[in-house]
């Protein structure tokens, strides 16, 4: 009884706090240039459902422009992953041994999406490039209406007509709806879950970081501020494109299934929450000092290379078996034998050296500090902008540590030999 009430509240109170919450921080960084204790205040005097009931109530179905936006912005995205040039991409093989499907063009959808959304906006003036940020709010309340009716839609294809044997449901609809019933499922010939993550999520943060710099500019001039911060989110960007096919091998393609909690999370909060830090700076063109504005872009890029380089040494070692060099020597590895649900035995390269040698998760720090780099230009007038690095922190301390349980109960004694090689989690000595 206890369980099955945990498993109803959780979601209960997540599906209810969070489309708010964006909004409050839209709010907060559009209309309080950012200010937290002028949001308090505003709270205090109105009341909390007051206060979201005056934010919101206008812009909660959106606008005509912001559905618009949306559907071009879908569209687009739907031809390219469909016909841009890119191979099949195998992902790993599911617990019921199915193997996903991916088409491996995102580098070059990502670039083809900057290339087509700067050739219209500055150089055939087809629409003003501050557009999507005079639209922000409807946009944000569009895409948490649509993304409520994508999650039904999910959730309803895997009770009744799933792509794969990977689906299944608890007898729980508001625990189904949160978590998913299927965990690949796919239309139109594409991977829903590549669609909504990588294609919706994660190229909207850069169309969106564009359009701040171009509200900026219009209003203030572009200060060097938004341009480290930008420019240090569009490396990460890229970055996450080009190591796409390593991004089917982590815990959110792999483990989390296709309903509210990682879809409305892509479609809504990653567009908003993500981008919150320079979402603030547009009413803030602050001008940093040069040493402190090329300090802050060269240790944020070389975390973020630095991440890279550690999720690229994982892909070499198991495309080449571990016939490779890392850092110049023969990687250390284990090999970790698991049963699929089928009852197949398989068998998982694990590296220990390298990046990987430092920690057994040790890419989420210099993820981490790159996300710090592109807020620190936001300086310390508000917490607002810190946001999303607390919150990527708490979330990325959470994964390391259930990615450890799963990896422990799938792997079993495999896993603890891998653990004496690198007793750490996260930081050498501490966690």
């Amino acid at each position: 009884m206890l369980q099955s009430l945990r498993r109803t509240l959780g979601p209960t109170l997540l599906l209810t706090a969070c489309p708010p919450l964006v909004m409050l921080m839209w709010y907060t960084n559009t209309t309080l240039a950012g200010s937290l204790p002028k949001l308090i205040a505003l709270i205090q005097n109105q009341g909390l459902f007051a206060t979201l009931y005056t934010i919101w109530r206008p812009l909660c179905f959106g606008s005509a422009t912001a559905w618009t936006i949306i559907a071009t912005f879908v569209l687009i995205q739907f031809i390219l992953l469909k016909y841009l040039p890119g191979e099949i991409f195998q992902g790993p093989i599911t617990p019921k041994g199915n193997i996903p499907n991916y088409r491996a063009n995102g580098f070059l959808a990502f670039s083809a999406t900057i290339f087509l959304f700067c050739l219209s906006t500055f150089t055939l003036h087809l629409f003003s490039p501050t557009l999507i940020y005079d639209n922000l709010g409807a946009i944000f309340g569009a895409l948490n209406i649509a993304s409520l009716l994508v999650c039904v839609l999910l959730y309803l294809k895997g009770r009744f007509a799933p792509s794969s044997t990977d689906a299944s449901t608890t007898g729980n609809p508001i625990f189904d709806y949160y978590w998913g019933t299927e965990l690949h499922p796919e239309m139109l010939g594409i991977n829903i879950k590549q669609f909504i993550n990588c294609r919706i999520g994660m190229m909207s943060w850069g169309l969106l970081l564009i359009a701040y710099a171009a509200k900026q500019q219009s209003l203030y001039g572009l200060s060097n501020s938004m341009l480290v911060s930008v420019g240090l989110q569009l490396l990460y960007i890229a970055k996450f494109f080009l190591w796409e096919t390593g991004y089917f091998r982590s815990l959110d393609i792999m483990h989390d299934r296709a309903g509210f909690y990682i879809c409305w999370g892509c479609l809504v909060w990653v567009p908003c929450i993500y981008t919150s830090a320079s979402m603030y700076l547009v009413l803030h063109p602050i001008h940093l000092n040069p040493f402190v504005a090329a300090t802050i872009t060269m240790v944020g890029s070389a975390s973020i290379i630095i991440n890279y380089i550690a999720d690229k040494q994982r892909q070499t070692v198991r495309a080449t078996d571990g016939k490779c060099l890392i850092w110049g020597k023969a990687p250390t590895l284990t090999l970790a034998s698991y049963t699929t649900l089928l009852g197949d035995k398989k068998e998982n390269i694990l590296l220990a050296s390298g990046w990987w040698g430092i920690a057994r998760h040790f890419h989420y720090i210099p993820e981490i500090i790159g996300a710090l780099c592109w807020t620190l230009p936001a300086l310390f007038f508000n917490v607002t902008p810190y946001f999303y690095v607390i919150f990527l922190t708490i979330l990325l301390v959470d994964r390391s540590f259930r990615d450890d349980a799963r990896c422990a109960e799938k792997y079993g004694d495999d896993w603890q030999a891998y653990c004496e090689l690198v007793p750490y989690k996260m930081i050498p000595f501490i966690i």
